[in-house]
């Protein structure tokens, strides 16, 4: 089955050819990238076009969201995801879940790990992705979607494309419509993709605050009521996954410093806690 990967981009000559690299050294599967670009202005077109590791297209769109539906709609692959201009993918993680969806011919999402790491590639704290419920999804968003793959049959099937009206917090919105269709998640146990927290995140800014606002006003009384006990389910089930296993570990990465080869990097001491982020709305913690 080949995978195909979409990069929405806009402006985002400062990451592309590190996530580019990314993609571009999985081994063991067939995997098609494509970038779909809204007409970069900081030099981003003067290379991108003539990167033979990509099919690039230049397009104006309606934001991020419409951006990756687009991309999507022109791929081929039989498994898609999307990786932002300022995330990775580590080593081997394509094949892992190329085999995961060949072995789970039942799964329509696959949801798995995620090392988050600061502009520099040092290490951050680590996410672990959980299958989403139809109502606790709205209280404790534990997706990361560079850590998140789907069958095309998601969207030819089920319709499950991003709702455009959303600018800044559209997985969220579709994750949640997924579930309310009923589809079939499944949890890979492996770190598969790197986020770069940059600080300036769709998510941290006051747009995507207020999406996020406008969503949860949609929740009934009765579910805003189970926020405590939400928490807790989300913890129990994180100490199920193994999120809070001090292991040292190692991770592969491209850096501004080194974006033709893979760095390693140690972390002694890994935890599940992402500092700086207490403050934001609960889904996004």
């Amino acid at each position: 089955m080949k995978i195909s990967v979409v990069t929405p981009c806009f402006r985002g000559n400062e990451w592309l050819k590190l996530c580019i690299a990314s993609v571009a050294d999985q081994e063991g599967v067939e995997v098609e990238h494509i970038v779909h670009d809204a007409g970069s202005d900081d030099g981003t077109l003067d290379w991108l076009p003539n990167d033979s590791r990509v099919t690039t297209y230049v397009e104006k769109d309606n934001g991020m969201y419409d951006a990756i539906n687009r991309g999507w709609k022109k791929s081929t692959g039989e498994i898609l995801c999307y990786l932002n201009c300022d995330e990775q993918y580590l080593p081997g993680a394509l094949r892992a879940v190329h085999d995961t969806f060949e072995a789970r011919p039942d799964v329509d999402i696959v949801v798995a790990d995620t090392v988050v790491t600061d502009a520099n590639g040092d290490y951050t704290c680590h996410r672990y992705g959980l299958s989403p419920t139809p109502h606790l999804v709205r209280l404790r968003y534990s997706v990361m979607t560079c850590a998140l793959f789907l069958r095309r049959r998601v969207l030819t099937e089920h319709g499950a494309w991003f709702d455009t009206r959303w600018r800044d917090v559209g997985d969220l919105a579709w994750v949640i419509d997924t579930c309310h269709k009923g589809l079939k998640y499944h949890e890979l146990r492996q770190k598969v993709s790197i986020f770069t927290d940059t600080g300036e995140n769709m998510n941290l800014r006051p747009n995507g605050v207020r999406e996020h606002r406008e969503i949860r006003e949609q929740n009934p009384v009765w579910l805003r009521a189970l926020g405590p006990i939400a928490l807790w389910h989300q913890r129990l089930r994180l100490v199920q996954a193994g999120a809070f296993d001090k292991t040292p570990y190692d991770y592969a990465l491209y850096t501004k410093e080194s974006p033709d080869r893979r760095v390693t990097r140690h972390v002694d001491k890994p935890t599940g806690v992402w500092v700086g982020r207490s403050t934001l709305p609960v889904a996004f913690r």
